[in-house]
C-alpha cells in the first residue's frame, strides 16, 4: 500500500513538473513596439494620430496590454506599466472617435470606457486614480497624457522600469520650464501655472509640501526659484483647455 502511494505521488509530482515547464510564460508588455510607434508619431508632445492609428505595432502593444503582465516586481516596474497603459489607451480613444471637447465626452472617455489591461477591463480614471496616485509620486501627472493640450506634451519614447526615475525626472523638468503652461513674472510677483497644479494640489502637498515648493524644485532660473522659495510670487492658475493635442482626420462620436 505505501508503495502504491509513493507511485501515486510520484506520478503527480512528473504531472505537476510537465504543467509548470508546459505552460506558456506570462509576456512583459511590448514596450519596444510602443517605443518605436512614438518615436514615428509623436513631436515635441503633437501627436499625428492617423500615423499611430495605420501602425499594427500599436496594435500589437494593446494586444500585449490585455494579457496578465506577469510579476511587476517594485514601483519601478509598476508605474513604467501602468504610464504606458493610460497613454496607449488616451490615443485608442481617440482613435475609436471619443472626443474631451463636452463635459459628457470627457466623462465618458474617462470613467466609462472600457480598456483591457492585464486580464481585466479598467478605465483610465481607475489607472490614473487607483494604480498611479497612490505609488505617491506627483511627476506621473506629467507623465500621462490626456489628448489634451493642457496635459504634458507626450513623451515620443516609452516608459521603462530600468530608467523611470531619469525619465520623470525629466519630464517634470520639461514640464515645469515650458513657458506655454507656466509663467513667471518676479516683476509682477505672479506665478501663472498648469491647472494641473491646481486639480492635483492634494499630490503636490503631499509629496513636496505645496505647488511653489515643487515648482521650486525643477524651475531652471535662480532668480525664480528663490522667489517661489520666499514665497513671493502668488500663484494663479490658468484655464484648462481640452483642444486635441494633434491632429486626427477621422470625425468624432462625440
Amino acid at each position: 500500500m505505501k508503495s502504491h502511494g509513493r507511485q501515486r505521488r510520484s506520478r503527480w509530482l512528473a504531472a505537476a513538473c510537465i504543467l509548470l515547464t508546459t505552460a506558456p510564460a506570462l509576456a512583459a508588455p511590448d514596450y519596444a513596439a510602443l517605443d518605436a510607434v512614438l518615436l514615428a508619431n509623436v513631436r515635441n508632445g503633437y501627436v499625428d494620430y492617423d500615423g499611430i492609428g495605420a501602425d499594427p505595432r500599436f496594435g500589437r502593444f494593446l494586444t500585449s496590454l490585455a494579457d496578465p503582465p506577469g510579476n511587476l516586481p517594485d514601483r519601478a516596474a509598476e508605474l513604467a506599466y501602468y504610464i504606458n497603459a493610460y497613454n496607449a489607451f488616451a490615443i485608442k480613444g481617440i482613435l475609436d472617435g471619443h472626443s474631451t471637447a463636452t463635459r459628457f465626452g470627457r466623462y465618458r472617455y474617462f470613467r466609462s470606457l472600457d480598456f483591457r489591461l492585464g486580464g481585466r477591463d479598467v478605465t483610465l480614471h481607475e489607472i490614473e486614480h487607483e494604480r498611479l496616485r497612490p505609488l505617491g509620486d506627483a511627476r506621473i501627472h506629467f507623465a500621462i497624457v490626456c489628448a489634451s493640450m493642457s496635459c504634458a506634451r507626450l513623451a515620443n519614447r516609452a516608459w521603462l522600469p530600468e530608467r523611470i526615475d531619469e525619465q520623470l525626472d525629466q519630464a517634470a523638468r520639461r514640464f515645469v520650464n515650458d513657458p506655454t503652461r507656466n509663467r513667471f513674472d518676479i516683476a509682477q510677483k505672479q506665478a501663472f501655472v498648469s491647472p494641473l497644479f491646481d486639480v492635483f494640489a492634494a499630490d503636490f502637498a503631499t509629496t513636496a509640501g505645496g505647488v511653489p515648493a515643487f515648482l521650486a524644485r525643477w524651475v531652471d532660473d535662480p532668480a525664480t526659484r528663490a522667489a517661489l522659495d520666499e514665497g513671493r510670487l502668488a500663484v494663479a492658475y490658468l484655464p484648462y483647455d481640452w483642444d486635441l493635442n494633434g491632429s486626427y482626420t477621422a470625425r468624432p462620436t462625440e
